[in-house]
């Protein structure tokens, strides 16, 4: 392992010199498609091009963060677009992989809308884990009354017609208001056809896919932060890795065709400075790119894990040959030896599939080399892989909700005493006027967390939830299972006042009113803490466990579980 971080850095360490000396690379002809449309034909060529891209292995994102969020001046350090945190690639105990546009809103990986957003890398960032936990899966939007600020990361309710219907949004400070604009125009094109579950910013039945506040507000952002070197370098790190780019940072002005101030104008591409003559060059290969790396990441023995490869040329003159080689290649598959030079150089390109079918434990890698075609040389694409014992996955304990109150509960569970990958809750809800019930299913963005928010209660249902563990394809036995019957919960309206937020490694006091003092018990009984007034924002630091918190005006107690 500490082989691939050194190697991951090194490679980090090239990009930043090359692009620094070198300046953002569009590689020539990638966006022709564009050239000369409006509307929604333009979003529908963008969002072809986004999705012609390799599919990258969740587990294997912090193999590439150390490329795409690296500081500039320092490429140890992470960039953490969540908080001021300071975090050192190989020491990232306590950050996510956070997915800046929220991955329930269209349910996260699944058989019919498949892995690609769940991956994509372009709206992927390293987050410190507290912020993350905060924002949930709120939407963007500007915070009237903050219930969670670290300086760069707000939380709280929206302003006045903002949020689509949910009671918190998320604000990034100013300086990243403009990357998270981009980023949501490119999920916005580039997985239009998805079906929305959550439709705070988007829409399932127009073709814009954003909501007229939620575009009025990313075009402002957008308008008032522009693209920066990090965005630059960000993009070119991003093609290295999954051969596509977001345009709206190589085009700063693309959104106004089809949210802003030039809706229904042509996109030319000679206007935004790119040369369009017909390509008369030497045969070229415009992706993958030499060096690009697919990592699969870990894959129990017994299961095979595959990758998505887009071969797309110019000016190619003859069949491209593929060939695996060197190594352990005889544990990778790939379903043709040559791609034809029409499908090749078309726009789509070619979607090679590559099979990783390991027959022992251990580390293995293998070359992928594309050559012929006319092309001087070859590019080579490296393949590495994991293979480990099946897991043996333990049963869960789910814990009862706690932070109960109005339209929210936090299912709590106990930690896995083995590794996992995430966690998996099992969520019914019963409607009581009907008869009806619905169950979903969600995830953690990380093996971390124990305990996930849930802020969609209406009047009139009572919840279930069970708890598992996953890994490598594997699920543990269910848990048992936790009811929260709202309408047996007394006292509500005489609790409003108050709330008490879980947070890694204590609480958070919110109160609209005095609460008077309080004492916070553990479960055995016994006093831990007295607070002699309880203040708004006031924070509290516990060590993890469960724990009850009794004020002199409450008439129950508050029982919580900290991170």
């Amino acid at each position: 392992m500490m082989k691939k971080t050194l190697h991951r850095l090194m490679i980090t360490a090239a990009l930043l010199a090359t692009w620094i000396g070198a300046g953002a690379t569009i590689p020539a002809g990638y966006y022709n498609s564009l050239d000369g449309k409006s509307g929604q034909a333009l979003k529908d060529a963008i969002s072809n091009l986004a999705k012609q891209h390799t599919v990258l292995n969740y587990y294997s994102l912090w193999n590439y963060f150390p490329e795409t969020d690296c500081r500039l001046d320092d490429h140890r350090i992470v960039w953490d677009m969540y908080s001021d945190k300071t975090y050192y690639f190989g020491h990232t105990s306590g950050m996510n992989r956070e997915h800046s546009l929220p991955k329930s809103w269209w349910g996260g990986y699944n058989e019919t809308q498949g892995y690609a957003a769940y991956t994509d890398i372009n709206h992927l960032y390293p987050s410190d884990g507290e912020p993350n936990m905060a924002k949930s899966n709120y939407p963007l939007g500007e915070v009237s009354t903050p219930y969670y600020n670290n300086g760069v990361t707000k939380v709280g309710s929206p302003k006045t017609g903002q949020g689509g219907g949910c009671s918190s949004v998320f604000e990034p400070d100013d300086r990243y208001k403009g990357d998270f604009a981009r980023t949501y125009f490119y999920m916005a094109c580039a997985y239009q056809d998805y079906t929305w579950k959550y439709t705070y910013q988007v829409s399932n039945n127009n073709w814009k896919t954003l909501n007229e506040w939620s575009a009025d507000l990313l075009c402002r952002w957008a308008r008032a932060d522009a693209v920066s070197d990090k965005e630059l370098y960000r993009n070119d790190a991003v093609q290295h890795c999954q051969n596509n780019r977001n345009p709206f940072i190589d085009f700063p002005e693309l959104f106004e065709y089809i949210w802003g101030n030039r809706q229904g104008q042509v996109f030319l591409l000679t206007e935004a400075g790119v040369d369009t003559t017909t390509y008369t060059g030497d045969p070229e290969l415009i992706a993958p790119t030499q060096g690009t790396v697919l990592d699969f990441g870990e894959v129990a023995l017994g299961k095979s894990l595959e990758y998505t490869l887009y071969i797309k040329g110019r000016g190619l003159t003859n069949p491209l040959s593929l060939q695996l080689y060197r190594y352990d290649y005889k544990m990778f598959s790939i379903p043709v030896s040559s791609v034809s030079r029409t499908v090749a150089n078309s726009a789509d390109g070619y979607p090679l599939t590559i099979t990783y079918t390991p027959t022992a434990t251990g580390e293995h890698t293998a070359r992928l080399l594309i050559s012929d075609g006319g092309l001087v040389g070859s590019v080579g694409v490296e393949l590495r892989a994991r293979c480990v014992p099946v897991p043996t996955l333990s049963r869960l304990t789910a814990l009862e909700a706690t932070n109960v109150a109005e339209g929210r509960y936090l299912a709590n569970w106990t930690a896995a005493p083995e590794v996992v990958d995430y966690y998996v809750i099992t969520r019914t809800i019963y409607n009581k006027e009907d008869n009806t019930s619905l169950t979903e299913q969600f995830t953690t963005d990380n093996s971390d967390m124990t305990s996930y928010m849930f802020d969609d209660w209406h009047p009139g249902e009572y919840h279930t939830y069970y708890v598992q563990s996953y890994r490598l394809g594997y699920m543990s036995e269910p848990s048992n299972v936790i009811t929260i019957d709202f309408s047996g919960i007394t006292g509500i309206e005489a609790e409003k006042p108050m709330q008490v937020l879980s947070m890694e490694g204590g609480i958070l006091i919110k109160c609209s009113e005095s609460v008077g003092s309080a004492t916070i018990y553990d479960m055995a009984g016994r006093a831990v803490r007295h607070i002699d007034k309880l203040c708004n924002d006031m924070t509290i630091s516990l060590p993890r466990g469960i724990y009850l918190l009794k004020t002199t005006t409450s008439r129950t107690a508050w029982k919580v579980a900290v991170m």
